[in-house]
């Protein structure tokens, strides 16, 4: 594993990467690059690679012809005092102190003249250096770069802001890269409650966190597709590309979320998790960027489909959070959330944990665990939350078309 560093002097000035080509030569898998840089330092929120990256992304949308829509240009800044313990919640401040961290919203606008406006997000932070949120284990401190979360998906709002400049006027449109969603959506929630457009003339919300990994069966899931009662018969009627996965529940870990709390509908888009998630290996060479086309594609077809259906009616869903159970133990996987078959598929084997001393491999399909038949996640789920600290049992997962045995010790 190379150890990353930056060496003092030497920050890249993004925008010089660009500056021989026009906004529109821009590509996709250049934002995505730089964006994902050891240069903006993992962009953890209030710090100086925040910052930087706030910087590029303000005049990526300059240089797109988007009007500034934050309280100043086309900044939104919020401060809060970060949350002292995992069950508490971050607060917003009006002052600013040794205590306190201020993040950076970036808003860029669309104005057609139209009545009602469709915001389109994505965050921009990450975890910096690793932190309490960091999967990384290693001694060695690492820049966690954040390019499948979430460079990925500034790379695809900026790729749908060049579409949308001069395309489907039937509304308007606000695109903004969040930050501190890594800290609790904390950029999004401070939007909904200082909002720098009429929210009541807010149509949707369309949400990008995790767009880079697209495997190979093309497999992408879409939650919140029952928030309106239109999506469904869109998101079907537009895609040619897609193995959909779809998810009803407007509740979910990402920015859409705050949205959907004050009754708009959202629609949220995601590859997937992978071993890579949270740790300095989320680099930009891991990015499919046909794959991310192909989703910028498919949403510009989305958006183009309800081009002229008026304000769209909101819906409430089932949060289906509420069922998780809680869980005194872990088996140390990475699920795959993207896998439709029978059991739970194994995306990933964390080091150290009960998963690799019991011999479990990526690709495993879990099909029972103790008493349980494994059917979905959320039997696994289940039948995980009876166990403790201590506890032996037995797993049996699928491997290459034969079922396998394993004792499992928590």
């Amino acid at each position: 594993m190379r150890a990353k560093f930056i060496i003092a002097g030497t920050l890249l000035l993004a925008f010089s990467a660009c500056k021989d080509k026009s906004t529109d030569e821009i590509s996709l898998k250049e934002d995505a690059t730089i964006l994902a840089s050891d240069d903006f330092m993992g962009r953890e929120t209030g710090t100086e690679g925040e910052r930087l990256a706030a910087e590029y992304i303000s005049k990526r949308f300059k240089d797109l012809g988007l009007l500034p829509k934050g309280n100043n240009g086309y900044v939104q800044t919020f401060t809060f005092k970060p949350k002292k313990d995992p069950h508490s919640e971050a607060t917003f401040t009006q002052e600013a102190a040794d205590s306190t961290v201020t993040g950076t919203n970036i808003l860029g606008y669309i104005d057609n003249q139209a009545p009602f406006t469709i915001v389109i997000g994505a965050h921009y932070d990450h975890l910096g250096y690793g932190g309490e949120n960091s999967l990384y284990r290693d001694s060695i401190r690492q820049i966690h770069n954040g390019a499948d979360d979430n460079a990925s998906g500034v790379a695809v709002l900026l790729n749908l802001a060049k579409k949308l400049k001069n395309n489907n006027r039937g509304n308007n449109y606000l695109f903004m890269a969040f930050s501190g969603e890594e800290m609790g959506l904390l950029g999004s929630n401070y939007f909904v409650k200082n909002p720098t457009v009429d929210f009541s003339k807010i149509n949707y919300m369309i949400n990008m966190d995790m767009v880079g990994r697209l495997k190979q069966d093309s497999t992408l899931a879409v939650y919140g597709t029952g928030t309106s009662p239109r999506f469904k018969q869109t998101l079907n009627a537009t895609n040619t590309r897609f193995k959909l996965l779809q998810t009803e529940s407007g509740v979910g870990p990402s920015d859409h979320t705050s949205f959907y709390l004050n009754d708009i509908p959202v629609l949220h888009f995601f590859t997937g998790q992978h071993e890579d998630y949270h740790k300095p290996e989320d680099d930009s060479d891991k990015l499919n960027y046909e794959g991310m086309q192909d989703i910028s594609d498919y949403i510009f077809e989305v958006i183009s489909d309800l081009n002229h259906a008026g304000k769209l009616a909101f819906r409430k869903t089932k949060d289906e959070s509420k069922d998780t159970p809680s869980f005194k133990v872990t088996l140390g996987v990475i699920p795959d959330y993207m896998y439709d078959g029978k059991g739970m598929r194994i995306d990933g084997v964390s080091e150290g944990k009960p998963a690799q001393a019991a011999g479990l491999q990526k690709g495993d399909v879990v099909v029972k665990l103790g008493d349980s038949a494994i059917v979905d996640i959320y039997a696994y789920m289940r039948a995980l939350s009876v166990f403790k600290q201590g506890d032996s049992t037995r797993i049996i997962v699928e491997r290459n078309g034969k079922q396998v045995e394993a004792d499992l010790k928590f």
